[in-house]
């Protein structure tokens, strides 16, 4: 449901609406790609308002546009791509998750490549890059997704829910187990989003997997160049050659990705979710529903 406040209205709902923000300078990244071990630059470009987050395949050519909307999803494993006209970019969800986590709303990416740095596993170096291009606000207001009844998807061992909101902001749990590993255990993780939580608590805390899976990625000619500095791999005794961020980085790792996924919507969401044992399919899954059932709301009145 849309629904349009007037230019005139003066119900309170006006005052939560904030404004849409971009960057003040472009500011660039470099690394490879964790999958295809290729170098790859970023490039972050201030954008319009109501341009949204914009995938730009520079390699391909200006009109090599992919919007960052979650009708663009392509599934693949433990990742989140884009197709657009053909044109992809891959591993998106720690970009998504820094810009989302900032509240920047209109971005347009610049990369030479199909598949995003990995950095050091965490969002760290996007954040890092775009504070320093200097965040600033824009002349128009933000949509916000307000979740107004409880859905969830998924199984019994690993669903998504959404709720309504406990505050007029976007609030999230995830429960980590894993049953694998006991150095990894269960965790869990809650708090709200907004840009101080987000630098703080979520943005350093790098991806992680268990020894085999590494072993067997490496095996199948992927990930060659990836150290375990860059990605937590855990044996037995926990990870390995590595020291922790945090004590529970796994959980604020998959929090992060909840986060990079939800931004999808392109909106603003105002609820509480909860996450048990999710990834990045039905995280996806749950904003295609969202935004059929929420209530979509735009303010009209323009800034100054």
């Amino acid at each position: 449901m849309l629904v349009n406040l007037s230019s005139d209205s003066e119900t309170p709902l006006i005052r939560t609406f904030r404004q849409q923000r971009s960057i003040r300078q472009p500011t660039k990244v470099e690394g490879f790609g964790f999958w295809s071990g290729q170098d790859v630059s970023v490039e972050f470009r201030p954008a319009p308002v109501d341009t949204g987050v914009v995938f730009v395949r520079g390699d391909i050519g200006e009109s090599a546009r992919i919007p960052a909307l979650v009708q663009y999803r392509v599934q693949a494993p433990r990742r989140t791509n884009l197709v657009y006209n053909g044109i992809s970019v891959e591993m998106v969800e720690h970009i998504m998750a820094a810009l989302a986590g900032l509240q920047i709303d209109n971005c347009e990416v610049w990369v030479d490549a199909s598949e995003m740095p990995g950095c050091d596993g965490s969002s760290l170096s996007f954040t890092s890059a775009l504070q320093q291009a200097e965040v600033v606000e824009q002349t128009g207001w933000c949509r916000r997704l307000i979740i107004n009844e409880t859905t969830r998807v998924g199984t019994d061992e690993e669903w998504v829910e959404a709720s309504p909101a406990k505050s007029d902001a976007l609030s999230v749990q995830y429960r980590l187990e894993y049953k694998e590993c006991a150095a990894i255990g269960k965790q869990t993780y809650e708090g709200v989003v907004n840009p101080e939580s987000f630098q703080r608590d979520l943005a350093p805390a790098r991806t992680f997997m268990l020894k085999p899976e590494a072993e067997w990625l490496r095996s199948q000619g992927l990930g060659t160049r990836v150290t375990f500095n860059e990605v937590l791999v855990y044996d037995g005794n926990g990870p390995i050659d590595t020291m922790l961020r945090f004590r529970d980085e796994c959980v604020r790792h998959k929090t992060l990705d909840l986060i990079g996924d939800l931004s999808l919507s392109g909106c603003d969401i105002v609820g509480h979710i909860v996450a048990h044992r999710s990834g990045h399919r039905l995280n996806a899954d749950l904003v295609r529903i969202l935004l059929t059932e929420g209530s979509i709301l735009e303010n009209t009145r323009k800034t100054a």
